[in-house]
């Protein structure tokens, strides 16, 4: 989200990648002028310019449509959609317009890229194609899109972009990038979010460190928080998004301690009272006593460990909450956290709870949550049984649904590699394609029928059912006077291919899904916080049949068009196939 959209939300600093130290300073000054950072993720290398960043033939093509004067001021429309639903399931999150908006903003030449552009385009370009792209910008765009959080189909058009043919060209690349990676990660999010199954469980996101760079990493917690995520432990995506910070501490903090000797202090403050406490005392103390309790040797106990405990415990007496599997989670970790939370609880403290990240998460997570209950009971602590237990595991898809089954206590989940890579599906496949030129409507055929575009401007629909679920998204034709659907009229869907496969809707209500977003130069309507679109996520996903989101074998949505388009889409195509022969 840009400016102050969020709380806490600031501009991106500017992280120069492969860029020499001497850079001049008329160019450092374009870059302020034209890229200055708005809390973009794309703002992250300031050496690569947006509009450079982009396929090569995209600039090939501009060339050779400013070559033909007729083709410059050409109106194209271009739709933005998906074929498959990733992930084996049967939606899509609709994500990334509002970076979209961001770069249409911004979109232009700077001299430094013509000066690059003369560099790799052949000698004999004209230098007047190059006068007019350093004059381009987005002013004769009109962009119409699907609210950013939707829940979307194949075929529907996402976005649908309108203006001069070259300029509409040139921004292929860009759009593309910018929804593709940032609906499949929401889309993933959402989808750990209904694994859960109703059930009250926090889910954070832990994969900076695993993502596909900068731009990825950020893109990845953005992304998951507006898919249903409760938080992330990216710190630069706090300050940027206003995202939720969670974090403790690694193996490697256990393992630096080896001694009750290396603690710079042993004192703690008493919340209440106020004097300070022998607080590594009073844990030896619970330690003796739980021992006995949780019937554990004290040869099994790490000393290093509790040491550790120790140290963050005093460093963070409101936020203690500790990673207990670096030597045996069941033996020592979870009886050393417990002598510390409950010296704590002694000064008027209260812990948070514990992290797991290897082994049998299911087991070790029922055993600390008797652990918890039992100790709460015996030191009459309500709170110590709801103490919050966190896996971090590699966690995918199909452990949540593993370990639900397994009757787990787990009331967290830190997820990160598969999460922010996509590791079961890395690419969702948005294409953009011309489906008008200069009002003349325009097919792209292909023997695979998957492939065979809906031509033409285009209205879309989403009709509900009398229960209050989405029933069908039905796409008009826009280039003619066609009454749009009414609720409780009843109208003809038809599927777009197969002729055999139609039926009548008798909507509840009828929701107009595309809306202009950017004309004449300007944003044409607020932009929604990300807060608001992360809302707009569920009560989209809401508004589908549960047999829609199921995980095995998912009910497909239906995707329609109108007679009306049904029949003009199958003339032009006959139109334009060609006739074979036979000899």
């Amino acid at each position: 989200m840009s400016g102050t959209d969020n709380k806490g939300q600031q501009p991106l600093p500017t992280i120069v990648v492969g860029c020499n130290d001497n850079n001049d300073k008329e160019e450092e000054e374009e870059d302020e002028d034209h890229h200055h950072s708005n809390g973009s993720i794309v703002d992250c290398c300031k050496s690569i310019h947006l509009p450079l960043l982009t396929d090569m033939y995209q600039i090939t093509m501009a060339y050779a449509y400013w070559k033909s004067p007729e083709k410059r001021n050409q109106l194209a429309v271009f739709d933005m959609f998906f074929r498959k639903n990733p992930f084996g399931g049967e939606f899509t999150i609709f994500s990334g317009l509002d970076e979209v908006i961001k770069f249409l903003q911004g979109f232009r030449f700077t001299t430094d890229d013509i000066k690059y552009l003369r560099q790799i385009l052949p000698d004999y370009v004209e230098d007047e194609f190059f006068q007019y792209l350093s004059q381009l910008s987005a002013k004769d765009i009109r962009l119409y899109a699907i609210r950013e959080g939707s829940v979307v189909f194949p075929k529907v058009p996402l976005m649908r972009v309108e203006g001069p043919l070259p300029v509409a060209q040139l921004l292929e690349t860009t759009l593309l990038t910018l929804v593709n990676f940032a609906s499949l990660i929401t889309t993933n999010a959402a989808r750990y979010k209904i694994a859960l199954d109703g059930r009250d469980i926090r889910l954070y996101e832990f994969g900076l460190r695993r993502a596909q760079g900068i731009d990825g990493g950020l893109s990845a917690s953005k992304y998951a928080y507006m898919g249903g995520f409760d938080g992330t432990s990216n710190v630069l995506a706090g300050k940027m998004y206003g995202i939720p910070l969670k974090g403790t501490h690694a193996h490697s903090f256990v393992m630096s301690y080896s001694s009750l000797d290396e603690l710079n202090t042993r004192y703690l403050l008493d919340k209440t009272t106020g004097q300070s406490v022998d607080f590594v005392s009073v844990c030896l103390k619970y330690q003796n006593e739980l021992s006995q309790l949780l019937d554990v040797l004290q040869s099994e106990i790490s000393s290093s460990e509790l040491t550790a405990f120790i140290a963050y415990a005093i460093s963070f007496p409101d936020q203690f909450l500790a990673l207990v599997d670096t030597y045996d989670m069941i033996r020592s970790g979870l009886l050393n956290f417990s002598s510390v939370a409950l010296a704590l609880n002694q000064l008027g403290y209260r812990a948070l709870g514990i992290r797991i990240d290897s082994g049998d998460l299911a087991y070790q997570s029922v055993m600390a949550y008797k652990a918890f209950k039992l100790i709460g009971q015996t030191y009459s602590i309500d709170w110590f049984g709801k103490l919050a237990i966190v896996a971090s595991n590699d966690i995918n898809e199909d452990t949540i649904i593993s370990l639900k089954e397994q009757k787990h206590r787990i009331n967290a989940f830190g997820i990160g590699t598969h999460l922010v890579t996509c590791q079961r599906q890395p690419a969702l496949g948005c294409v953009y394609k011309l489906v008008e030129i200069n009002s003349h409507p325009c097919i792209k055929i292909s023997l695979d029928v998957q492939k065979v575009t809906v031509p033409g401007r285009k209205r879309l629909y989403r009709l509900y059912g009398k229960e209050g679920f989405a029933l069908i998204d039905l796409m008009q034709n826009d280039s003619v006077d066609e009454p749009e659907p009414l609720p409780l009229t009843k109208v003809l869907c038809r599927h777009p291919f197969q002729e055999s496969k139609r039926c009548y809707a008798t909507p509840s209500k009828v929701e107009p899904l595309l809306e202009i977003w950017w004309q004449n130069g300007k944003i044409q309507k607020p932009m929604p916080t990300l807060d608001a679109i992360r809302n707009h996520v569920q009560q989209s996903l809401d508004a589908l049949r549960p047999d829609i989101k199921r995980y095995l074998n998912p009910t497909p949505y239906k995707v329609s068009v109108t007679d009306n388009l049904y029949q003009f889409m199958h003339n032009l195509w006959l139109e334009n196939a060609p006739v074979g022969e036979l000899n």
